[in-house]
């Protein structure tokens, strides 16, 4: 079994915020998959099902987030299973909007969620880095970690979701390459191959044709002593 973790905090009043990314993308895994319905356990709230012939179970702390160890490790220990077997989706400051990376094992980078995990589990699990860009000073970074997605971001946030999901059986079997790929064929699909076809199938424009001249020969001897 396998634990895929998304990391936010409880409640409609952060449903929307920036540091909630994680829960979106297991939401949407769970949704798209036919997991089983959310239920409480593990100080959190849980759902199981399969990705291709892994069994995995997607787990959102309750906790808030400085304390999202607590039910990772609970859960963790329950199914006696390894740091290895462990995926945490989170929001990441260090990436653009819309960018999202794979990461085994490694540094917390100051991620408060990601810091407790460490402390309870250790730091060798996966991380799947879910970009949101950083707002240029690290004074304004609460504000805006805790700050909803604006409704101009919806569309990529919308892209990362539904691409994580399209590759959540990838990345349960271990194939990140196709996981990645997965998720850019949803934020940075390639451009129509009619498209490129047309623009170089394209007729150059002719070159114009000097106007004719019109004068009579005695003009143009006048002319030429004229110049």
């Amino acid at each position: 079994m396998q634990l895929f973790v998304g990391l936010g905090n409880p409640g409609a009043k952060y449903a929307k915020n920036r540091h909630n990314i994680g829960f979106m993308v297991v939401d949407e895994i769970a949704g798209d998959h036919g997991f089983t319905p959310w239920k409480s356990q593990f100080q959190g709230q849980v759902s199981s099902g399969t990705l291709g012939s892994e069994k995995v179970l997607l787990l959102k702390p309750a906790t808030f987030m400085n304390l999202s160890g607590q039910s990772v490790g609970e859960a963790m220990r329950f199914y006696k299973m390894t740091p290895e077997d462990v995926t945490v989706f989170h929001d990441e400051l260090d990436l653009a909007p819309s960018k999202v990376r794979v990461k085994k094992s490694g540094g917390h980078a100051g991620h408060n969620g990601l810091r407790s995990i460490h402390q309870h589990i250790g730091e060798h699990y996966q991380r799947v880095r879910l970009g949101i860009g950083h707002p240029g000073h690290k004074d304004r970074v609460a504000g805006y970690v805790l700050s909803d997605f604006a409704k101009a971001e919806a569309g990529w946030l919308d892209d990362v979701t539904r691409g994580c999901s399209d590759g959540a059986k990838e990345l349960a079997s271990g194939d990140t390459g196709r996981f990645m790929n997965a998720v850019s064929l949803r934020t940075a699909p390639a451009r129509s191959s009619k498209t490129v076809k047309a623009a170089e199938t394209k007729p150059a424009k002719k070159a114009e044709k000097p106007a004719e001249d019109t004068r009579s020969a005695m003009q143009k001897l006048a002319d030429k002593f004229r110049g």
